[in-house]
C-alpha cells in the first residue's frame, strides 16, 4: 500500500509511514548525509510510480495529492489533530473562528501577517475566493461541504449554510486557502495542472520529474525562517524499491507497508529508525461496485463478508501493524466502542460459512457443482483490482480470493498502476477493491464516505467526494443528515446505529483492517517527529498537518557526523 490519504482521506483515513537514514557517517553513507540535517534536506518517499506533472492541490489524483507537497505549499485556516480530533484546532491562517450556536454559520478572523509566497497579501477576499471555487465546483469540493453563503466583511469571512455542520466542523477550518490573484485567471480549475503553484506555505516547487519533485525553502516565509531548506519527493515503483530507500538511508520520511517491519527496517538502525502508527475511526475494506450485477445483491455481499478471514488479513497481509477489525460494524476498537449499537456490542468477525450459505439460499442463489450462481442463473464471478507492488492489499485480496472460494465465487486478481486505478475506482469502473475510508471524530466519517447518496455520482462521472461504490440507500443517507444535524445526542445515537445495521445487512464495504494515520521515520538527521509521548500530529505526512511536523523538525546533532 501507498501512502494513503483515505483520504481523504483520507481520509483517508489512512495510513503513512516514514523512513530513516542509515547510522554513522561512513564514507558509504556520504550520500545520504549530504540529504540529511547537516544540508538542510529532508528525504521522502512513496510507492505510488511514476507522477504526471501535475500540482492542482483540489485534485486528489495529483501528484501534489499523492506524494503529500500540496500541503507543504498551501496553508489551512486551522490545524486540526486527527490523533486527538476532540483537541481546539491551532490557529494558523485565521487567527480566531467563531461558530453559530446551530453550526449553521462561521466567522473567521485572518492573520495580517499572511502573505503569498509572490509577497502579495494573503486577504479575507484569497478565502471568500477559495470557498466560492469550492461552492461553484463540486469535484473540487471533496469533502462534500454544503456551502451557501460565502461573504467578506473587512478582514473576517463569513460562511453560511442551511442546515448544521457539527460534523463538518473539522473539514471547514482546515480548508487550505489559493490566490484569487492567480486562480481566477484559470478557466476550468477542475483540469488545470497547476505546475507553477504559488501559495502561502513555507516552500514552493523547484523542479518536478516523473520519479523525483523537490521543494525549496521559500525565503519570506510570513511564519519565519525554516530548519528544513528542502524537501525532496522520491516516487518508487513499489513496496519492495521504497522499503530498500527506507532501509539504506535514502528516504527519510514515508509510508510503505512492511511484512516484516522489524527485520526489514528497524533492525537496520535501532537506534534511529523509528515507527508510530496512531489509529482513527477509518478503515480498510473491500469496496464493492454496487452499480453492477450481482454485487448489487445485500445478501451476495453479507455473504461474502461472513466468510472474509480478518484475523488472516491482520496477520499476513498487514504483519500486525494495523489493528484488527473485529467487529462486523466496522467500528475500530476500542476506540470506538461508546458508538457501539447494543445488538452489535458482542458481534464478531469470525468466518460464518454456514450462515452465509444459508443467506445466500434464502436470496434465490443456488450452488451446483462448487459454483455458485446468481437467481437468473449466472455464476458470481468477480475480478478484485488494486495497484500493482502494494502487497499488503494484493495479499488481502488472495486471502478473500480464497475465502468466497469456500462460497463458489469464482475470482481472480488484477494489478495496475495506482494511477489507472485511482481513475477507476473514481469513475466507478471495478468489482471489488480494497481501499480505505476518511476518518474522524466519530464513526460518521466512515460511514458518509461509504454510504452518503449526496456523494453519489453515476458510473463513468469521477466521484472525488466518496461513495465509491455507488451505494443507494434512502434509509442510510437519511441517517447520516439525522446524524449531522442532530441537537441531542440520543438523535446522534439512534442515527448511528441505523448506519451500523445497514452497514452490517447490506455490506456495502467489506471492513478488513483498521486504518492507522501513521509512518516510519528516522531521528538520524532530523528531530522532533510525533510519538505517542508527544501526539501532537499523526505522522501521515499526506496530511495537512504534515506541515506542522516539518516546522517543528530540528538537525540531529549526530547528521554533523
Amino acid at each position: 500500500m501507498s501512502a494513503r490519504r483515505h483520504a481523504t482521506l483520507r481520509a483517508l483515513s489512512i495510513a503513512t509511514a516514514v523512513v530513516a537514514l542509515a547510522a554513522g557517517c561512513s564514507s558509504a553513507n556520504s550520500g545520504a548525509n549530504k540529504g540529511g540535517g547537516a544540508s538542510g534536506v529532508l528525504t521522502l518517499g512513496k510507492p505510488d510510480g511514476p507522477q504526471t506533472d501535475n500540482s492542482n492541490p483540489f485534485l486528489n489524483t495529483s501528484a501534489g495529492a499523492t506524494l503529500g507537497y500540496r500541503y507543504m505549499i498551501y496553508e489551512p485556516l486551522a490545524m486540526t489533530n486527527q490523533v486527538r480530533p476532540a483537541d481546539k484546532a491551532a490557529p494558523w491562517l485565521a487567527t480566531d473562528w467563531k461558530w453559530e450556536a446551530n453550526f449553521t454559520k462561521v466567522t473567521f478572523t485572518l492573520d495580517p501577517k499572511a502573505k503569498w509566497a509572490d509577497g502579495k497579501p494573503l486577504t479575507a477576499d484569497d478565502v471568500a475566493y477559495t470557498f466560492d471555487l469550492l461552492k461553484k465546483h463540486t469535484a473540487l469540493n471533496w469533502n462534500g461541504i454544503p456551502f451557501d453563503g460565502v461573504a467578506v466583511r473587512g478582514k473576517q469571512v463569513v460562511l453560511t449554510f442551511k442546515e448544521s455542520q457539527y460534523v463538518n466542523q473539522n473539514k471547514i477550518i482546515q480548508q487550505f486557502i489559493v490566490p484569487k490573484h492567480i486562480w481566477e485567471g484559470v478557466k476550468n480549475p477542475e483540469t488545470w495542472p497547476n505546475r507553477t503553484p504559488v501559495g502561502s506555505g513555507p516552500y514552493k516547487l523547484k523542479t518536478f520529474t516523473p520519479q523525483t519533485t523537490t521543494l525549496t525553502a521559500t525565503p519570506t516565509y510570513w511564519k519565519g525562517a525554516t530548519k528544513v531548506k528542502e524537501l525532496r519527493y522520491t516516487a518508487y515503483n513499489d513496496n519492495s524499491a521504497a522499503t530498500t530507500a527506507l532501509a539504506n538511508g535514502k528516504v527519510e520520511w514515508s509510508f510503505v507497508f512492511m511484512p516484516n517491519y522489524k527485520q526489514l527496517f528497524i533492525s537496520k538502525d535501532p537506534e534511529n529508525h523509528k515507527l508510530w502508527f496512531p489509529s482513527g475511526l477509518g478503515i480498510h475494506g473491500l469496496w464493492f461496485n454496487t452499480a453492477r450485477k450481482p454485487f448489487d445483491s445485500p445478501a451476495l455481499r453479507k455473504a461474502m463478508a461472513m466468510v472474509v478471514d480478518r484475523k488472516a488479513i491482520h496477520t499476513q497481509a498487514e504483519a500486525t501493524l494495523y489493528p484488527e477489525i473485529t467487529n462486523p460494524t466496522g467500528i475500530p476498537l476500542p476506540a470506538g466502542e461508546s458508538f457501539l449499537a447494543p445488538e452489535y456490542k458482542s458481534a464478531t468477525t469470525a468466518p460464518d460459512v454456514a450462515g452465509a450459505k444459508e443467506i445466500l439460499a434464502d436470496a434465490g442463489f443456488t450452488l451446483s457443482g462448487g459454483v455458485l450462481k446468481d437467481p437468473g442463473g449466472k455464476p458470481v464471478k468477480l475480478t478484485f483490482t488494486d495497484p500493482a507492488g502494494w502487497n499488503d492489499y494484493i495479499t488481502g485480496l488472495a486471502i478473500i480470493k480464497d475465502n468466497v472460494k469456500q462460497l463458489g465465487i469464482e475470482a481472480k486478481v488484477k494489478t495496475q498502476t495506482a494511477e489507472a486505478w485511482g481513475a477507476d475506482v473514481a469513475n466507478g469502473n471495478f468489482d471489488a477493491t480494497l481501499h480505505w475510508t476518511n476518518s474522524g471524530a466519530t464513526p460518521y466519517d466512515m460511514y458518509q464516505n461509504i454510504m452518503d447518496g449526496a456523494l453519489l455520482q453515476p458510473v463513468g462521472k469521477a466521484s472525488q467526494q466518496g461513495n465509491f461504490g455507488r451505494f443507494k440507500s434512502d434509509e442510510a443517507t437519511a441517517a447520516l443528515k439525522d446524524f449531522a444535524n442532530a441537537t441531542e445526542d440520543s438523535a446522534r445515537t439512534e442515527a448511528m446505529n441505523t448506519l451500523q445495521k445497514i452497514m452490517v445487512e447490506q455490506a456495502p464495504v467489506i471492513p478488513t483492517a483498521a486504518a492507522p494515520i501513521g509512518a516510519e521515520y528516522s531521528t538520524k538527521n532530523w528531530v522532533g517527529w510525533p510519538t505517542e509521548a508527544d501526539p501532537y500530529a499523526p505522522p501521515q505526512h499526506t496530511q495537512p498537518s504534515a506541515l506542522q511536523i516539518v516546522l517543528k523538525l530540528q538537525p540531529a546533532k549526530q547528521s554533523q557526523g
